[in-house]
């Protein structure tokens, strides 16, 4: 990591989450924009899509449709809603091979300021394979790319243990990281607010529920104001938040 203009996070950079379905894919969006309204010249690379049997959009499609990134780039895909690892074998497809991962990226940075790769389902679900056939997760991605790490939480009842486990197991392998909300609700009550306070030493942002229905052209407006400077955004009072939030 690089913080290119002494401000931002530049170079590859991990968007992972504390569980699947916490809003990674949004948030990743939400990050491409801030950073796109900066100057910077984005790439989003998504090494491991799942669930493609049912001819919805994958993930890079909707960032790209949210956020317009410079570049969209998905490196392997498998019909079977399952991590890439056993959707791979399911479909008995070949998995993902981790320097193959690292290599694909490594191009991207090389053209792009900023490189966001997302990472599919929590931090250490089983993504391909090692040359020696181990397993690989996006934990050992972001270490062979010496990237930092955005996780993406949830607000509610659990996060701050999920949101605990997420970040030590990255602090171990000397992943830097911080924590995004996937979807600060409409009308929170008291236990988010307490989860807000418990996370802000290590918050970088907080999307709001809804945020991937919005038109395009207003989610690109509004993203900055989501996310802290870190992530290219203007939110730097999180007391002066909560209470327009509130």
């Amino acid at each position: 990591m690089s913080n290119g203009d002494g401000n931002g996070w530049t170079g590859p950079v991990l968007v992972t989450g504390t569980d699947t379905e916490v809003g990674k894919t949004v948030v990743t969006a939400a990050i491409a924009a801030a950073a796109q309204a900066a100057g910077l010249r984005v790439a989003v690379v998504k090494p491991g899509q799942t669930g493609t049997a049912t001819g919805e959009p994958g993930d890079v499609d909707s960032v790209t449709r949210l956020a317009a990134p410079l570049t969209g780039r998905t490196l392997a895909s498998y019909p079977d809603p399952l991590a890439p690892l056993a959707a791979a074998r399911v479909a008995e497809l070949e998995p993902l091979e981790l320097y193959t991962a690292v290599d694909a990226i490594r191009e991207e940075v090389d053209k792009h300021d900023l490189v966001l790769v997302e990472g599919a389902g929590g931090l250490l679900v089983p993504m391909g394979l090692r040359p020696s056939g181990e397993p690989w997760t996006v934990a050992d991605l972001a270490v062979s790319l010496g990237a930092p790490a955005v996780v993406v939480a949830r607000a509610g009842l659990g996060t701050l243990n999920h949101s605990a486990l997420t970040l030590e197991a990255l602090e171990r392998r000397a992943i830097p990281a911080g924590v995004v909300i996937g979807a600060w609700p409409a009308e929170p009550e008291l236990v988010h607010w307490l989860n807000l306070s418990d996370l802000v030493p290590k918050l970088l942002g907080a999307v709001p529920t809804g945020a991937g229905a919005m038109d395009p052209g207003v989610f690109r407006r509004s993203a900055p104001g989501w996310l802290t400077p870190a992530l290219y955004g203007v939110l730097d009072d999180w007391r002066s938040w909560a209470e327009d939030a509130g």
